[in-house]
């Protein structure tokens, strides 16, 4: 079933997230950073930062504070069964620290299916902002959903 592009523009309630340092350090263990500045205050203010910045792949996991953060796909009838994480791109404004308090906005940018019908994609854009409505990151999101009845004759 192709997706309703009347989807596109529908924007999601904003995700609120005040960030601590351990979740951070954290964050970054999880991921395999290496770079001290990550996890070291010390290392982290000697390299011009306030504090240990959050790492940059670290904003894609605040709407994961949600209470039930793939609830809009249920909404959209979209069986998770068959999500693919295609791609992911970041455009950073500005770096973030503990004690910021960040919202993540999301909005449907663009639905389009490739193969027939096989595979249908969501493009959601999020602004990642501080609480005074400062840029602090852009993140684009493209979601594979697979069709399993196939392409469309």
């Amino acid at each position: 079933m192709a997706l309703d592009t009347n989807i596109i523009g529908t924007t999601f309630p904003g995700t609120e997230l005040t960030l601590d340092a351990g979740r951070l350090r954290f964050f970054a263990k999880a991921i395999g950073e290496t770079n001290p500045i990550f996890t070291d205050p010390e290392a982290a203010r000697a390299a011009g930062h306030r504090d240990i910045p959050a790492p940059p792949t670290f904003f894609f996991s605040i709407e994961l504070e949600n209470p039930n953060p793939f609830g809009w796909a249920a909404d959209l009838e979209i069986d998770l069964r068959y999500v693919l994480h295609g791609e992911q791109r970041f455009v950073y404004h500005s770096a973030a620290y503990p004690g910021d308090t960040l919202t993540a906005t999301s909005t449907i940018s663009d639905v389009y299916s490739k193969k027939g019908g096989a595979l249908d994609f969501i493009v959601k854009d999020t602004a990642v902002t501080r609480a005074d409505g400062s840029a602090v990151a852009d993140l684009t999101t493209i979601i594979v959903v697979r069709n399993p009845a196939g392409a469309n004759k």
